[in-house]
C-alpha cells in the first residue's frame, strides 16, 4: 500500500489525468502500466499530481507549452497527440494549436513541423467523426 502522501498525490494525479482526455488515460493507465506499473504510477503522481496540478498556470497554457515542447522534440508524436487532445479538452482551439506548431516551424524546420501538424490533424479528425 502507498504511503498516505503518495495516495494523495496519486488521487490528485488521477483527477488531473481524467481531465486530459481518454487518450492520456489509456496511454498511462493501460499502455504504460502494462509495460511498467511503477513508471505509470510515477507519471500519475509526479507529472499529473505534482507538476500539472501546480497553481501557477492554468491547464490551457500548460498544454500549449507541452505542444510547443513536443513539437520541438520531433520524435514524440504519440505524446504530442495526447497533449493536443488534452489542449482541446482544456479550452484550446484548433486554430491555436495550429499556430503553436507554425510558430515552432521557425525553430525546428519544416519536416518536424509537418510531422507535428499531421499528428495534430489526426486528433482533430478523430474528434470530428
Amino acid at each position: 500500500m502507498l504511503p498516505i502522501v503518495d495516495q494523495v498525490r496519486h488521487k490528485i494525479g488521477l483527477e488531473k489525468l481524467q481531465k486530459m482526455g481518454p487518450t492520456a488515460q489509456t496511454a498511462i493507465k493501460k499502455d504504460l502500466a502494462g509495460i511498467s506499473p511503477d513508471m505509470a504510477r510515477y507519471a500519475i503522481e509526479a507529472t499529473c499530481g505534482d507538476i500539472y496540478s501546480r497553481p501557477g498556470l492554468d491547464p490551457k497554457y500548460r498544454e500549449m507549452i507541452a505542444i510547443a515542447a513536443l513539437t520541438t522534440l520531433g520524435f514524440a508524436l504519440p505524446q504530442l497527440k495526447i497533449h493536443v487532445e488534452a489542449a482541446l479538452e482544456g479550452g484550446c482551439t484548433r486554430s491555436e494549436i495550429e499556430e503553436i506548431i507554425i510558430q515552432m516551424s521557425v525553430y525546428i524546420g519544416w519536416p518536424a513541423a509537418f510531422n507535428a501538424m499531421s499528428a495534430a490533424n489526426e486528433v482533430f479528425e478523430s474528434r470530428s467523426s
